[in-house]
Formats: C-alpha cells, structure tokens, sequence
C-alpha cells in the first residue's frame, strides 16, 4: 500500500478550532454583497469594538466605530451618515435607549442593538424604541452577519434622509382606511387630522396591515413581513400591537383575530368628501415594493 500524505507541520500556527467567532472570516459565498455598506459600531469595549470592526472591514462592509452616544448622534445627523449602527445599550456618557431613541428622531437608518442585557423587559424596550432587531452578547460573528444581512433586506425600502426632512407633496404615496392616512413617502400618519407619532417599526407593522385592508394577517406572516428572522419573544408582537392601539386612539381599527393573527378593520370613513372608499390607495408610485415582506 503506498504511504499516506504526509501532514502539514501545524506547529506554531493558531488553532482555528479553538479562535472564537469574531476571529473567523465567514464563507460568503451565495450571500448578498454588502458593497461598501458603511456600518458604524458604537461600543466602547476597546477589544470588542476593533475585533468588530476589523471583521466587517474583511467581510465587505466599511465600518467605523465610536465610543460613546454623543458621538453616535453626531455620526448619524453628519453629511456621510451610516447605512446600519450596531448599537451597545452600555455606553459612558448615556443610556444606548437614549440613543436609539435619538437616531429614530433623525433618521430612518436601521439599528441593529447588541448588548450583554438579555432579559425581556430590555428587548421589548430597544424594540419598542425604534430598533430593527436585537442579538445578545456573547454572539457569532456570521450570525452578526445573517442578521445585517436581513435588516438591510427588508429595510430596503425606506427614506434615506432625514425624517423631518421630507415634506410629502403631490406625488407622495397614500393610503387611506376610514379615519387612517398613511404617507409612505414621509412615513407619517395621522388620524383624522391628528398626527400620530410612531416609532419605526410600528410603522412598518401598521403599514404591512394596510397593504390588505380586512385581510387576516396571521402572527407568522407579520413576523416575516415586519420583522424578518426573528428569534425573540412572539410576545413583542402584543406589545407592539398594543402601543399602536393606544396611539390611534382608535382601538377598533387594529382587530384581534383570536387564534390566528390580527387584521385592519372595517371602519366607515367620517368625512364622505374623501370621495375615497376606505383601504384605496392613492397615488400610486410603487410603495409597495419598498414594504418589509414584499
């Protein structure tokens, strides 16, 4: 029998088996190229913050990394602002719930928060407070990805400026159910002629409603038309639910469809001079297609 290949001489070099995530460049092929996306990581563990940043600069992305919230504001509402923020809640200088708070004041960008705080009651929060998705330390670095990866699918669709920003003129895109406008064009809504202030994904849960005025959405539908790959609670789903009823001041216009998932209901529009019947959608440009799910 011939001898056997004789084995490379691994002495010396580093055991990839025993490297942790962060460390590994991951297989990216069949994956969509994030093309120089830029990314800004607010963390101010110093090891963390540059293994970060140095892995995403190898994957394809263009990041950059500050250290406090101060400095992510100033990042966000700046002339070059980032495409996505991976956000830690633990910052020196202020609360990461302050700052997310703060970057859904200025901008659509979409935040993905990444801390050690695991419990519930923080998720629900961050979420609640306008963030895009929520992974808890300590995290795979191809999982960090997966989930970029996501967010950036399904928040294709929204504005690029600020939010103050756009003024919804002719062309904007409207939908209309009974008391309920929605401006997709400058992410507003109002009921009757009272603005309602939403977070992000509030917005995008009550537009994904919208689209299909009446129709029975089931909970797995919204989680994969709003959130995308979730792996949280289906709890955050009522919470939601529930903020957006208190907000339209109108609860009967979301309904529970017990056992299956929630619907926009059929409500009368009080103003007959619409001349529009609920659920029509005005102004047709394709809103559509930019919408989390479609």
């Amino acid at each position: 029998m011939p001898d056997p290949p004789p084995q490379p001489d691994l002495r010396g070099q580093p055991d990839l088996q025993r490297q942790p995530d962060l460390q590994r460049r991951p297989d990216l092929r069949g994956q969509p190229d994030p093309a120089g996306a830029r990314v800004l990581v607010v963390e101010d563990d110093e090891g963390l913050g540059t293994q970060l940043v140095r892995g995403l600069n190898r994957a394809g992305y263009t990041a950059s990394r500050v250290r406090t919230g101060e400095a992510a504001l100033a990042q966000v509402a700046g002339p070059t602002p980032p495409d996505l923020v991976l956000l830690d809640l633990g910052l020196p200088d202020m609360d990461g719930a302050q700052v997310c708070r703060g970057i859904r004041e200025r901008t659509d960008t979409p935040v993905i928060v990444v801390t050690a705080r695991g419990d519930e009651a923080d998720r629900v929060e961050a979420l609640d407070l306008g963030s895009d998705d929520y992974l808890v330390k300590p995290f795979g670095f191809a999982e960090l990805l997966a989930r970029m990866r996501a967010v950036r699918r399904r928040t294709a669709g929204r504005p690029d400026g600020r939010m103050g920003g756009q003024t919804g003129g002719e062309d904007a895109d409207l939908v209309r159910h009974g008391p309920l406008t929605l401006d997709h064009r400058s992410r507003r809504i109002t009921v009757g002629d009272r603005p309602v202030t939403v977070t992000a994904r509030e917005y995008d849960l009550l537009a994904f409603l919208a689209a299909d005025p009446g129709r029975v959405r089931t909970r797995q539908e919204i989680f994969t038309g709003v959130w995308g790959d979730w792996f949280g609670s289906p709890k955050v789903l009522d919470v939601h639910i529930g903020a957006i009823r208190r907000k339209l001041g109108k609860p009967e216009l979301i309904e529970t469809v017990y056992g299956v998932g929630f619907r926009l209901a059929s409500v009368p529009d009080p103003d007959p001079s619409r001349g529009e019947p609920a659920g029509q959608l005005v102004a047709r440009g394709g809103w559509g297609q930019g919408l989390p799910g479609r």
